[in-house]
């Protein structure tokens, strides 16, 4: 689901192929029929957007016809827990939980909290007040605070236990329902589950795999959160052939949030300072680790991090520089940095790796925020839209740009490939993947690490004299990688191993356990910690699979401590003895005393499956030998959320910002809390409930295709790969095609409230269409790696989206919006402009672009907005 694994991932989609050849069943859950679909022995499709109902008809199936696992689901996961007698349900509230201030689109938690006990969420408190959804997501923790542990019932009963709680969320989410929301049949969908259930339990596991199709919606989130409480509820988390997979589409996606470009995250989801709340590193430890689990070690991990950073200069008497440390004083994230360049407050931005004139949404807003900067650093391999916006653009055709009146002076830098340098790829399995250099780049062409390392070194050069206190973070950092070859190429290996960290006497970690928190240990990143063990690159072990075990752990190294499958413990029943035989993965050892198995155990090693910690115990001394889960505070899986999310404690199905159809499940028709920016020049098509919704009657969802990547940058440049699909194209059904005049082949043109583009028609029996709430409903598929750059050219799909997002991780709803789709070319010039405002004033939508957007229309038919 949320995935089009043989085509967006064809190397991982091998294994998937191997294992259908020896029996396994493959189910692909997709809008459209592709050649995912093709491989597949069921192809289930649903209307973008309803995934949390499909899966919630699964959990309600699960529930009502008691498939789930049980001695896992007691003894593993929170169902026992009691609730507070405070919290209410979206039953309750018709789509709302308890806690939400309309005022400010946002829940007050304290509500969904345990009975008995306090739970702050992601790592502890998460820096008090200021914690934005992102922080609190990505750092996979907890705390009990008070009145621990949590009062529970084992037997399920409770009315105010999680379980008892998860059925009557779920209750409405029938397979009549399933079939209205998704428009997929109800047959489908029964086969679907039984599937799942058939095939989970003591002797069998089954595995989700998804995509940005899961994670680019305004629910992003929440729908990997209905797939955990599946696979919860049916054991298959922490199992062989269980989990979750998260198919990595980029060269380091996993990576960039390990160690992150992201704005409010240290490496290893340590959370950044709050400038709200003002702290020493003590205070900061204090209210960001665990007293149980392994973010009780927070210190260790924040010292040996600083160490890192700052070397000699971190020390005790100066808390290791811990001020230093930017301050978080908002919401940094790259959505509104775009807004603030429009404003006028954001003056400067760097872009490496990315293209977002064409690659992200609302295309033209992308574009005039770069027409508003003071400069623009641009590193790619080629010239793309980014760095040609200001005489090559959509905008300058309509005039609504001139380059003569762009003041942004554009630096364009050379990048080099992969194939050109050294480093490391960390994707899908959390795995490290060391490449090597195949040939030195052509010209000026130079790597990320050699222009972040020199562009530092020159800064500190420049600032060599200063004194000004604001400047001692620059010049104090531990800035001495060494160098080779005539370019002075920083040492890649050199960087590996400082993130894999070293001990007082200078020798690689072996792991992240031996981490100190008196400064005497040195590590870039926690979870990394063991990467480059023994002085070896153990990422760039390539050991054949016919040579080692099946679980190959030398094949490259995957984090943390080289383990496989984490949360493992979850393989073994309570008394440490595997489920059964057939899935034996991990087991306690009587003879030995100790946990074994084909994996490194994720658990302290000698802790007895009877082990019960003391009242006084900390950290992993303080969970359960019975709980596997030891990054959460009562080492239980959770299927009840009651911290750490901003948009409700059980996945809820929302409509998305843009749909034909009302919410046929609440009065609350959207996410209430989704991050939305209602500017003039960022208008939303409006929804079902709004007359204007009919002049956008066709669902829009946005893809990608095997011969191109993204937005197209790397591969609309290469001519065989340009070759193969050399032109933009909308996918349509032939219902659609003969209802608006469409011919296979011929022109059309695609019209939201932001722009209008064109592409060459597709007529296709792949994207069929639906009947949802007693209606016919047609959906158009476009793929988004076109632009003005390259071999072939076209317009881009993502100047169709409007920026809207999850709240918890900002990212955008790329994969679902509303439209119309009309015969022929779009308009060229200011008659562009001017079709778009037509449509803009059909839709009640007539303000001028700089204005706030609001739609005109009185009331909204007494449905929450």
């Amino acid at each position: 689901m949320g995935s089009n694994m043989a085509e967006n991932h064809p190397v991982g989609f091998q294994w998937v192929m191997e294992a259908r050849l020896k029996g396994a069943k493959v189910i692909h859950v997709d809008p459209r029929f592709t050649r995912t679909s093709a491989m597949a022995d069921l192809h289930v499709p649903i209307r973008a957007g309803t995934d949390i109902a499909f899966l919630g008809g699964i959990i309600n199936y699960i529930l009502e016809n008691d498939r789930y696992f049980r001695d896992y689901v007691v003894h593993y996961t929170n169902a026992p827990v009691i609730v507070n007698d405070d919290f209410a349900d979206t039953e309750d509230l018709d789509g709302l939980f308890s806690g939400y201030d309309p005022e400010s689109s946002s829940y007050d938690v304290s509500t969904w909290q345990y009975k008995g006990a306090s739970v702050s969420g992601a790592a502890g408190r998460r820096e008090m007040g200021g914690i934005t959804g992102e922080q609190a997501h990505y750092a996979q923790s907890s705390q009990l605070e008070e009145g621990e542990p949590p009062e529970m019932d084992e037997t399920l009963e409770h009315p105010r236990c999680v379980f008892q709680l998860l059925k009557r969320h779920y209750r409405r989410y029938t397979p009549d329902m399933v079939e209205r929301v998704c428009g997929c049949k109800k047959e489908q969908f029964l086969k679907v589950a039984e599937a799942l259930c058939e095939n989970s339990g003591r002797e069998k596991t089954s595995a989700f795999a998804y995509a940005v199709g899961w994670t680019q919606h305004t629910h992003g989130v929440q729908n990997i959160r209905a797939a955990a409480i599946v696979q919860l509820l049916l054991g298959n988390i922490g199992r062989p052939g269980g989990g979750i997979m998260a198919l990595r589409g980029h060269a380091s996606i996993q990576g960039s949030t390990d160690i992150p470009t992201l704005y409010n995250i240290l490496p290893g989801y340590i959370p950044m300072p709050n400038a709200h709340a003002r702290s020493n590193l003590q205070m900061f430890v204090a209210r960001n680790s665990a007293r149980t689990g392994y973010w009780g070690n927070m210190e260790a991990y924040t010292v040996s991090l600083l160490k890192a950073y700052w070397g000699d200069a971190a020390i005790a008497e100066n808390d290791y520089c811990f001020d230093y440390l930017p301050r978080l004083t908002g919401d940094h994230s790259v959505y509104p940095a775009i807004m603030g360049m429009v404003d006028g407050w954001c003056k400067g931005f760097f872009v490496m790796g990315q293209n977002p004139a064409v690659g992200a949404a609302n295309g033209k807003l992308q574009r005039l925020a770069l027409a508003n900067l003071d400069w623009l650093v641009v590193r790619d391999f080629s010239e793309t839209e980014t760095a040609s916006f200001w005489y090559d653009s959509p905008e300058i055709e309509t005039g609504e740009l001139e380059p003569e009146g762009i003041g942004t002076e554009v630096f364009f830098l050379p990048g080099a490939a992969h194939t050109e340098k050294y480093g490391s790829f960390t994707n899908t399995q959390r795995l490290l993947q060391w490449h090597h250099k195949a040939v030195d780049p052509k010209g000026d062409c130079r790597s990320e690490l050699w222009f972040m390392y020199h562009l530092g070194r020159k800064v500190r050069e420049k600032l060599a004299d200063s004194e000004d206190p604001k400047d001692r973070p620059i010049l104090d950092l531990a800035w001495d990688y060494p160098t080779e070859g005539p370019y002075d190429e920083p040492d890649a290996e050199a960087v590996l191993r400082e993130i894999g960290g070293w001990d007082a006497e200078g020798d690689a970690l072996p792991s992240y356990l031996p981490l100190e928190n008196d400064g005497s240990t040195t590590c870039g990143c926690w979870i990394y910690a063991g990467c480059y063990a023994d002085e070896t690159n153990q990422t760039a072990r390539r050991k054949p699979g016919s040579e080692q075990s099946w679980v190959a752990p030398e094949w490259a190294w995957a984090w943390p401590m080289n383990r496989r499958i984490i949360y493992n413990r979850a393989s073994a029943d309570p008394e440490g003895k595997p489920w059964s035989e057939k899935k034996k993965y991990v087991w306690w050892d009587e003879e030995q005393g100790q946990w074994t198995g084909y994996d490194v155990p994720d658990f302290s090693p000698t802790k007895r499956p009877d082990y019960e910690p003391p009242d006084d115990a900390i950290a992993e001394d303080a969970i359960r030998g019975d709980s596997p889960f030891i990054m959460q505070a009562e080492g239980r899986g959770w299927i009840f959320v009651p911290a750490g999310l901003t948009d409700g404690p059980l996945p809820t199905h929302y409509e998305p910002q843009e749909s034909p159809f009302e919410n046929a499940l609440y009065n609350q028709q959207s996410n209430p809390v989704r991050q939305q920016f209602p500017r003039g020049d960022n208008p939303y098509n409006p929804s079902n409930g709004h007359p204007g919704a009919r002049v956008f009657p066709y669902v829009l969802s946005t893809y990608r295709l095997t011969e191109h990547h993204t937005a197209g940058g790397m591969s609309r440049t290469a001519e065989r790969l340009s070759e193969l699909q050399p032109e933009m194209f909308c996918e349509v059904s032939p219902e659609l095609a003969e209802e608006r005049g469409l011919e296979n082949g011929g022109w059309a043109t695609v019209v939201t409230t932001r722009t209008a583009i064109e592409a060459r028609v597709l007529v296709s029996d792949r994207i069929a269409p639906m009947k949802v709430q007693d209606r016919i409903v047609h959906q158009v598929g476009m793929p988004y790696h076109w632009g003005s750059r390259g071999a072939v050219r076209g317009d881009s799909a993502n100047d169709l989206l409007g920026l809207v997002l999850d709240s918890n991780v900002h990212i955008g709803e790329y994969k679902v919006a509303t439209c119309d789709i009309r015969p022929g070319r779009r308009p060229r010039g200011p008659d562009l402009v001017e079709l778009v405002e037509d449509y803009r004033r059909r839709a009640q939508r007539v303000e001028p672009v700089g204005e706030f957007s609001r739609d005109l229309e009185e009331g909204d038919g007494g449905r929450h907005s």
